[in-house]
């Protein structure tokens, strides 16, 4: 131990000794689900599709416990995911007879002459990927033990990152700390796991990022680039160097290699038998890093993006996006650090790292501590930006900090101080107007989402740089005429208040006029939360569903002949409006409820700032079906000008240019 401290340092010193006395990180999720049966072994059935999306080929080189508890792992681990396995075996032994047996595999023996040397790993795993009928590759050790949903987010991630040519899972010890997530090439080519022991559950080893090489005990690869790049190369000798040659190549074809966390994978084999860093190599391989995020933004908001919610959350998540494709890698946190699943997940599946707790105690510690790091401090609505805009300002010295108001909350305060006519609430409005344009002032630039609003703030603050990032959507276009589609859209989060009013407002005013005309007309009300008062609207003789928070709202975009927004005071682009118009959906709204949109009456969206015109549109868009068409290609068309993904990347780019001004 001496020696070790000597000649490697104190880090390297306390991980062996972890090792040695098989120290659990703290707090972790504890052991992994794992198969230890004793022999005799009765024949497992694999699942096996006719038409497999993926095909997981693994060589066999170890005794059959260990492939037994491979294929165990393998049939009983929760997948979506329609796969077959392929065995590849040098040897003809009572080990393949006994595998033989096992329904759904399908066994590949290479016999041997006695004078021939035994086939290279390489030769084993390229003649699985020969035989493979997937989309996708996967090489799975026959010491390797998968865990529930493994290989549902590989085939995801892959989905989702276009740029991904290889996707590696993290790899767990049987007691479930890390063995590594992804590996790293130092400047002589050998390659050193990322994250040995360290707490799995840190959110510095959650999130899916790029690495340098991904090991073959749980690699996942397109079959086409597979094949394209002539498979695995015959002249190397070590798992590690196949698995570096590989990444290489897959690099060299302008795509990514990355770890996948999320997908877990349990290698039970003794840890000194999987490093084989030290073992002679076939020949030198070349040695080229992988390309890291070239920058570093830190996004806190009031709380968790929860985009299938509301949608300052889907604004948010596609701002990630877009930055991301900028080449920043981004670090989220919740003011609160909450970090309620499945959303946590759903960011990091994405490659977005997120903070929370025990691991992170507060904003202001991490910033303490990691500060430096940030290039971009974004700090998203008020109350959230008042709690982190000092220690931002006092531990990230070069970070550019942006205040995102995502709407100005003192106009939406002002506006239902006026319908209200309530001296309580127009103070309120007043302190909070001081509060945001005290943080603009603070702040380097601050972000809006409209042209209005800008405007507003030019008269109000024109000492402040600001720039209009608005909402931001994938555009759908229609999915049926409106001959196929029947009753009334609302969608809204009714956290937000002006979203029960103005439920409350429609039900009460606008739709006794509607049934009196329509009498089958039915409002669906969507949204999560609904209040007491709300609720109490709902009924067949009003014909008012309401729905409550529903996963999957496509089917009422596609169905529904329109969309409402029926709003009386607020501020900001309505993202209710955003995801009708991205579907095609025509929309009845208050001039409030468009304002700062492009909109234009009787083109792109019908306006009504009464119960009857409100009433009167809603019928003219049941009897018009020229207008209904001419209502759904206009609002289209705004979308793809000013909310498309295209449109948010040149504002967002424009808003972080060096030189930007207002």
């Amino acid at each position: 131990m001496l020696h070790v401290l000597r000649t490697e340092g104190v880090a390297v010193l306390l991980r062996k000794l972890r090792r040695r006395l098989h120290i659990r990180p703290l707090d972790s999720r504890g052991p992994p689900t794992l198969f230890a049966l004793e022999e005799p072994f009765a024949p497992i059935a694999v699942p096996c599709h006719a038409a497999p999306c993926v095909s997981i080929v693994i060589a066999i080189q170890r005794p059959l416990r260990a492939i037994h508890h491979c294929l165990a792992a393998l049939s009983s681990a929760e997948t979506q995911t329609a796969f077959e396995v392929i065995l590849v075996a040098a040897t003809l032994d009572d080990r393949t007879r006994r595998l033989a047996g096992y329904p759904g595999a399908r066994l590949i023996q290479t016999p041997l002459n006695t004078t021939d040397a035994p086939p290279r790993l390489a030769n084993l795993l390229n003649q699985g990927a020969q035989r493979a009928r997937g989309d996708w590759i996967v090489f799975l050790g026959d010491d390797t033990q998968v865990q529930s949903g493994w290989l549902d987010v590989l085939v995801q991630s892959f989905t989702e990152t276009p740029a991904a040519g290889l996707l590696g899972s993290r790899l767990l010890y049987p007691d479930g700390r890390q063995r590594e997530a992804g590996r790293r090439l130092d400047a002589d080519g050998r390659a050193h796991a990322l994250g040995d022991l360290d707490d799995p559950d840190q959110p510095a080893n959650g999130y899916r990022r790029a690495v340098d090489v991904c090991s073959l005990a749980a690699l996942a690869i397109r079959a086409d680039l597979f094949r394209l790049l002539g498979g695995f190369d015959s002249t190397l000798v070590t798992s590690s160097d196949l698995a570096i040659d590989l990444a290489q190549r897959v690099r060299a074809e302008g795509l990514g290699v990355y770890c996948q966390p999320l997908s877990r994978v349990v290698q039970c084999a003794p840890d000194d038998e999987n490093r084989d860093e030290s073992k002679p190599r076939a020949r030198p391989l070349a040695h080229t890093m992988t390309v890291e995020a070239s920058q570093r933004v830190l996004v806190v908001d009031s709380y968790m993006v929860t985009p299938d919610r509301e949608s300052g959350s889907l604004r948010m998540l596609n701002l990630f996006r877009i930055l991301q494709g900028l080449g920043y890698q981004v670090t989220f946190a919740a003011a609160n650090l909450e970090a309620p699943p499945p959303y946590v997940a759903d960011l990091q599946r994405q490659g977005f790292e997120v903070l929370y707790r025990p691991y992170v105690r507060s904003i202001a510690c991490h910033l303490a501590s990691e500060g430096k790091r940030y290039d971009l401090v974004l700090l998203s609505r008020a109350d959230a930006a008042a709690q982190v805009m000092p220690a931002a300002r006092r531990h990230c010295p070069r970070a550019r900090i942006i205040f995102d108001t995502v709407d100005l909350h003192f106009l939406r305060e002002q506006r239902l101080a006026e319908l209200l006519g309530d001296r309580g609430t127009r103070l309120l409005a007043e302190a909070r107007k001081r509060q945001e344009l005290d943080l603009m002032r603070r702040a380097d630039l601050t972000l809006v989402v409209s042209e209005a609003e800008r405007a507003l703030l030019a008269a109000e603050a024109p000492d402040v740089e600001v720039r209009v990032v608005s909402n931001i959507h994938h555009i759908f276009g229609s999915a049926n005429p409106p001959e196929a589609r029947r009753d009334i859209l609302f969608i809204g989060a009714f956290s937000h208040p002006p979203n029960r009013d103005a439920v409350l407002f429609f039900c009460d005013a606008v739709m006794p006029q509607l049934r009196a005309r329509l009498p089958a007309l039915r409002l669906k009300v969507i949204g999560s939360d609904p209040p007491a008062e709300v609720l109490a609207r709902a009924g067949d003789e009003v014909g008012v569903d309401v729905l409550g928070y529903v996963p999957n709202v496509e089917p009422f975009f596609a169905g529904c002949m329109l969309s409402v927004a029926p709003l009386r005071y607020g501020a900001g682009v309505k993202g209710k409006i955003n995801q009708s118009l991205a579907h095609g959906l025509p929309v009845v709204a208050t001039g409030l409820a468009v304002e700062g949109m492009h909109l234009v009456d009787g083109e792109s969206v019908l306006i009504a700032d009464t119960a009857e015109a409100m009433a009167e549109a809603v019928i003219r868009l049941h009897q018009d079906r020229n207008l209904w068409q001419r209502l759904s290609a206009g609002g289209l068309e705004v979308m793809e000008r000013h909310f498309s993904f295209a449109a948010a990347e040149r504002a967002v780019r424009a808003a972080l240019a060096p030189e930007s001004s207002a």
